[in-house]
């Protein structure tokens, strides 16, 4: 995955920052004044934005919104869009340095962290011990496990 993908956010959240709805597209470019408008997460929490289900599956079928909702509380895959200041700080607690960085797609528990609404969905608050693993794809993790 090139830099220049890695700064794109996924139109999982398919409003953000737009009064229109976006086509479904692979990806959607978050502006600079949309990215300064979210929160900014103190201390040693990490904000995620959950992966969401797409809206038709790939044979073109349309996926109900109550079964994307139901799979959106189930989602554990998520984009870390901004650590907070101490995150990964911790030496004695990471030896080995962080966990994860910024654009990385991470797998995390169900029910972690707080969740706050946004235009089109929501992003999480999670501490940075919460994060359980970094992932390439996240379609991929959500359709095989």
């Amino acid at each position: 995955m090139t830099t220049e993908e890695r700064r794109e956010i996924p139109d999982r959240v398919l409003n953000f920052g737009s009064d229109t709805p976006k086509p479904e597209q692979s990806t959607v470019e978050l502006s600079e004044n949309d990215y300064e408008k979210l929160p900014k997460p103190t201390g040693y929490r990490v904000m995620i934005l959950p992966f969401k289900v797409k809206e038709r599956t790939k044979g073109g079928i349309i996926i109900a919104d109550s079964a994307r909702e139901r799979e959106q509380l189930a989602t554990v895959v998520g984009l870390v869009l901004k650590l907070g200041p101490d995150a990964y700080k911790d030496l004695d607690k990471y030896p080995e340095g962080p966990w994860c960085k910024e654009r990385d797609w991470v797998v995390f528990g169900r029910y972690a962290g707080a969740r706050i609404p946004i235009d089109g969905g929501e992003i999480r608050l999670l501490n940075d011990d919460e994060i359980l693993a970094v992932v390439d794809d996240p379609e991929y993790v959500l359709n095989k496990f």
